[in-house]
């Protein structure tokens, strides 16, 4: 055998489930692939969801924009991020993994750089903000296509720890935007590069407390600060990664590569760009349809681009890859991925500003007895002290459910997780009602602290058990698009619980939003249930 093939930038000769193969040569390629993908996926984790802190930090910096216009920004980023990830479900195939994870982590330095410049300059348009927002999408599109390039590389019998190591480590990203973007705040890390510093006008913190108003802050190192981590990460992706060519036996040359990930991630920006434009309010958009109207628009739009724009040996691989959407499996698990991931990614978008809206304000009722929430509470928690909590623990158990699955079976965890998200959510919804009409929002602060990480560690185990149940359900061939289609869907989550809870908030009853993700929870149990888990299900699993 040659060894070249087998270690190199391309393999041909790729037999994991092969046990010899794997001890002698399959393991050390494998797990090498896997400790780079783990860092570039923080990465961009960290870019796609660095506006959910961003824009509490705006807020404390008194930008002219109201809350509910801040709350666009992580909706924007969040629906770009999904929709960037229905092409990544397919540029393994198209393009190989090496090319493909390369490019995609060197494609973050754009947004944000482009975000630290605009930081600079409050008087800016809402929509520069938003088009930042938008062009932060490319890290959560990452994910799907670095999930899909880890599962070719691992056996089955490793599928549930491999992808549960990758997602969950990944998944760090969230925590560790929301830990280092408040202290880069702090200190002029760029000297006279890194432009002026601004006075906080409103109290702000970090994870060790308060950081009071008039204290100097350099918000645009939220976006300038990753450049540190990307370019030596790039570096790394390049000379590290393999292309495996029995799962990508078409990429052509690199500069070929290039060209189809970017085409095709630049096809998931129009309908993104579209809907949005219908979606959202004036100024920005038309204000033509609500979310359960634009999230289905968006993504049959994704999908028909893909389908209509693609041409030559791409539009064949393109064409085989969309079997999976006749197989009925991939329906179920894209709803239980919904369950799992869609909540972990949702609820660390909309955490820290729902903190700040509904506990940085005392809730009282004026001399009509109408409930107003405009006065400043002097004990609010910082949002940035706090929410980094949930992400951490949801994304530090994701790689303990994936291993629990590879013993007991990914469907009956997921049923257990599924039990535990309905309580969670409706007991979350109760003490949000608590707080948005209390004087003293804080009393009800540490519990609903406790629900939400109770909540995080659930959809983190939740995440691993619905993966290990995609390794166990589909062959190796359906495995790595199933993988990103469900990813890119459950997504739209970052899209959905700030839209949600933001909307909610406004209209005085933010525990409506939390009970209305309980009753889907519950509902796909049920799905869980009737084709993994009944007596005479299809597929059992276990």
């Amino acid at each position: 055998m040659n060894t070249k093939t087998n270690t190199g930038a391309d393999i041909s000769d790729w037999r994991p489930e092969d046990e010899q193969f794997w001890e002698s040569t399959g393991k050390k390629v494998a797990y090498r692939n896997l400790w780079i993908s783990i860092p570039a996926l923080l990465c961009g984790f960290a870019v796609w969801g660095m506006w959910g802190i961003i824009t509490v930090q705006m807020l404390n910096l008194g930008f002219p924009f109201t809350q509910a216009e801040l709350f666009t920004l992580t909706a924007i980023s969040g629906i770009s991020g999904a929709t960037m990830r229905i092409p990544a479900s397919f540029l393994i195939r198209l393009a190989g993994g090496r090319n493909t994870i390369f490019l995609t982590t060197a494609m973050l330095l754009a947004p944000a750089i482009g975000t630290g410049v605009a930081l600079q300059h409050p008087e800016w348009p809402l929509w520069v903000f938003q088009l930042m927002a938008l062009w932060s999408g490319v890290g959560g599109g990452n994910f799907a296509s670095s999930m899909s390039n880890i599962s070719t590389f691992f056996p089955k019998r490793l599928q549930g720890t491999a992808l549960g190591l990758n997602a969950g480590l990944g998944n760090f990203g969230v925590t560790t935007m929301q830990i280092v973007i408040p202290l880069v705040m702090t200190i002029g890390l760029f000297g006279a590069f890194g432009g002026e510093s601004r006075a906080l006008v409103k109290d702000s913190g970090w994870i060790f407390g308060k950081i009071v108003a008039g204290t100097q802050t350099w918000i645009q190192n939220a976006g300038f600060a990753w450049v540190l981590s990307l370019v030596p990460l790039s570096i790394l992706c390049w000379f590290g990664m393999s292309n495996l060519k029995t799962v990508s036996p078409d990429t052509g040359n690199p500069i070929a590569a290039f060209i189809k990930v970017t085409y095709l991630y630049t096809l998931a920006f129009v309908p993104s760009i579209f809907m949005l434009y219908l979606y959202l309010p004036a100024p920005t958009g038309l204000g033509l349809l609500n979310m359960w109207v634009a999230i289905p628009l968006d993504i049959i739009a994704a999908v028909l681009m893909m389908r209509l724009a693609a041409f030559g040996s791409m539009k064949e691989n393109v064409a085989k890859q969309f079997e999976i959407f006749k197989n009925k499996h991939t329906w179920s698990m894209t709803a239980l991925y919904v369950v799992t991931f869609g909540s972990f990614i949702g609820f660390s978008m909309a955490l820290p500003l729902a903190i700040t809206v509904i506990f940085g304000f005392q809730h009282v009722p004026d001399a009509a007895g109408v409930m107003t929430h405009t006065l400043k509470n002097p004990n609010a928690p910082s949002a940035l002290t706090y929410a980094w909590m949930g992400p951490f623990i949801g994304a530090a158990v994701r790689p303990i459910g994936g291993w629990i699955s590879d013993k007991l079976g990914g469907s009956i965890v997921t049923q257990w997780v599924s039990v535990v998200m309905v309580a969670a959510s409706a007991a979350v919804g109760y003490v949000m009602m608590l707080a948005y009409q209390s004087p003293a929002p804080e009393q009800h602060f540490f519990l609903f602290m406790v629900l939400f990480i109770v909540l995080f560690a659930a959809t983190g185990v939740g995440n691993g058990s619905t993966f290990r149940s995609v390794g166990f359900i589909f062959d190796r061939q359906q495995a790595g698009p199933v993988l990103g289609w469900t990813s890119a869907v459950a997504a739209y989550g970052a899209f959905i619980a700030p839209v949600l809870i933001g909307a909610q908030i406004k209209a005085g009853t933010p525990q409506f939003a939390m009970y209305g993700f309980a009753v889907f929870y519950a509902v796909c149990l049920v799905i869980n249930w009737w084709f993994y888990l009944r007596a005479d299900a299809e597929i059992k699993n276990p």
